[in-house]
């Protein structure tokens, strides 16, 4: 008996004669001769799979997940309509719980039979999104493709909704992709570029949901919707702390858990290291706050040996490859020298004008081969910062246009050394005696857009000098008093009279009064 009259597909002889084919659709041949005959062995061919039907795996549910404003925000859009939108895209710095926050709305969909396909993909790379969508080809059509690329196009068309001229006999069948309600969730997207040529396509029965540290518009448009997502409230985190530690028996007072949670900056991922930490060392919240504050110690020696909740990274490497791709932004190489200087300065807000001072801009300089940089590329430097939710940079608030979290700025001086510390010291400190004003005047806020809140200039410039006194005061102060040192004196001083003003007026006034 021979095979098929058709082409064979290739053959691979073993070592005992035995002929192996790779068949069409997946199925294999083997073939044995005996005396000259061949005999092949067709295996069924490969049927599609049957609904539901879910491709990878969703993250389990960390412990003491919180319910939080975002699950509503993503339940809501959908449950209005969000299922004829394209997408969400749950956008915010690491380590504030995207991935939890899509694996918990995932789960809710899958588990309430919303659902005939889940697609969970891990969207770190171009290429792990082909090879997840490939298999998700194979998985709906029984037909291995040629290639991960051509099998990513299969999913596509194969999501594409059907046109009116269907059979009846497509109609009625469950796999029919024109009935089938899927859900396509791209986790971690690592570079906006990576979607090219595989967004699903807009479908009434289909909904993608992305996790991503990335601003750029290209994510957002017509029929995607941005799902921002911030850091606990004083609640949240309160209430994350008691449960997780209670659950290992430990009890800390009220006062302490809030402490240490605004040492934190109530970051979820800093949160979760922290408890593992205190459970496995078992030390009180007290002894963690001293430890986190000890400038000589750096995040890595606050994180536990074992991570929670299947975590892969410490609270400082979570903005390690952040901070490497904003580093390839334009201008190529200055992001990270940017989000160093700011690490020194007021987490709460910085002024455009100091990281764009004359200093700071001497300093930049050192860090490219295309010249001296202008105060332009500066401001580029931190929207690349902006984009990857390293900072947030709001121009419209020039005197705080640079909030940076405060852990972020801990990784960033744990990555200096000694005399790199010192160095840039010594430029925060020019560049924020470069921007104060030398006269009152010049200090009063420019206008603002209705709805912004107006600080005051000086305010805001002796802030940043108390901030970056707390991290390097005896650089300012030894060998010599740096000059921004009695700058900030004397703004001291000034407000200290401008409040006894105050108060004297206050009092004129009420003595008037009882007059």
């Amino acid at each position: 008996m021979t095979g098929p009259a058709h082409p064979s597909p290739p053959s691979e002889a073993n070592s005992s004669g035995d002929i192996t084919n790779q068949a069409a659709h997946g199925a294999i041949a083997a073939g044995v001769i005996h005396g000259g005959a061949r005999i092949d062995y067709h295996a069924a061919p490969r049927q599609p799979v049957s609904w539901p039907h879910q491709v990878g795996i969703i993250p389990q549910q960390a412990e003491a997940f919180q319910h939080r404003a975002a699950v509503d925000e993503l339940e809501a859009a959908v449950a209005d309509g969000g299922t004829a939108v394209l997408g969400q895209v749950i956008s915010g710095m690491g380590g504030v719980g995207k991935t939890q926050l899509a694996a918990h709305y995932a789960r809710r969909a899958w588990q309430s039979e919303r659902l005939d396909l889940l697609v969970w993909v891990t969207a770190s790379s171009r290429e792990a999104i082909v090879t997840r969508y490939c298999q998700a080809a194979a998985d709906l059509t029984g037909r291995d493709a040629e290639n991960e690329e051509r099998g990513a196009q299969t999913l596509l068309a194969w999501l594409e909704p059907k046109t009116s001229n269907v059979s009846e006999a497509a109609r009625s069948s469950e796999r029919s992709s024109r009935r089938c309600r899927w859900l396509i969730v791209l986790d971690d997207v690592a570079d906006p570029a990576d979607l090219n040529d595989l967004w699903p396509p807009a479908s009434p029965t289909g909904h993608v949901l992305i996790t991503t540290r990335r601003r750029d518009a290209s994510l957002t448009g017509p029929g995607r919707r941005r799902v921002n997502v911030g850091l606990f409230t004083e609640a949240e985190s309160l209430t994350y702390l008691t449960n997780v530690l209670t659950a290992h028996e430990r009890d800390e007072p009220d006062e302490q858990l809030a402490a240490l949670a605004a040492d934190l900056g109530r970051l979820p991922l800093a949160l979760a290291q922290a408890a593992a930490y205190l459970v496995d060392v078992g030390i009180g919240c007290a002894a963690y706050r001293t430890l986190l504050a000890d400038r000589t110690r750096s995040l890595a020696d606050a994180a536990p040996d074992a991570l929670p909740d299947g975590q892969t990274h410490t609270t400082a490497a979570a903005w390690a490859l952040s901070l490497d791709r904003a580093d390839t932004l334009r201008p190529v190489g200055l992001a990270r020298p940017m989000l160093r200087l700011a690490a020194l300065l007021d987490p709460n807000g910085i002024p455009d004008t100091v990281l764009t001072s004359p200093p700071a801009l001497d300093y930049l300089t050192g860090y490219t081969n295309d010249g001296t940089v202008t105060a332009d590329q500066a401001v580029l430097a931190l929207r690349a910062l902006h984009r990857l939710s390293l900072i947030d940079h709001t121009p419209v608030t020039s005197h705080q246009a640079v909030r940076v979290h405060q852990l972020v700025q801990h990784a960033a001086r744990d990555a200096l050394t000694p005399a790199q510390h010192k160095r840039l010291a010594r430029i925060a400190a020019d560049a924020l005696f470069a921007a104060w004003p030398a006269s009152e005047a010049e200090t009063l806020v420019a206008d603002t857009p209705p709805g912004v809140p107006q600080y005051h200039l000086e305010t805001v410039l002796y802030a940043n000098y108390v901030a970056l006194d707390s991290k390097a005061r005896e650089v300012l102060k030894t060998p010599y008093e740096h000059p921004v040192v009695d700058r900030a004196r004397h703004s001291l001083l000034g407000q200290l009279q401008a409040v006894q003003q105050m108060r004297h007026d206050i009092v004129m006034h009420q003595i008037g009064e009882i007059r």
